[in-house]
């Protein structure tokens, strides 16, 4: 049995001028994004050493963040969907 591709992780999300400059600029499903994003948080090296589920904010991520310094992973997909449209 297969499932649909349109549920609403696979509708194409266009990203905000932040977000874009790290997924790109074009409409992308959200797991593309959320894919995007960690591949730039690893390549930055940006995920905490000591605990692994926060994320450190560098000049491209603060304002996605809020303004925070670091936020956890799970605050983080709350605080990228407000990024998307």
């Amino acid at each position: 049995m297969t499932k649909k591709a349109t549920s609403a992780f696979m509708k194409p999300m266009t990203p905000s001028a932040s977000l874009a400059k790290i997924t790109g600029p074009k409409a992308l499903p959200r797991t593309e994004i959320t894919k995007a994003l960690w591949g730039y948080i690893k390549k930055q090296k940006l995920q905490d050493t000591t605990n692994k589920r926060m994320i450190n904010a560098d000049e491209a991520l603060k304002p996605i963040f809020g303004g925070k310094a670091q936020v956890s992973m799970f605050e983080m997909s709350a605080l990228v969907s407000k990024h998307l449209s």
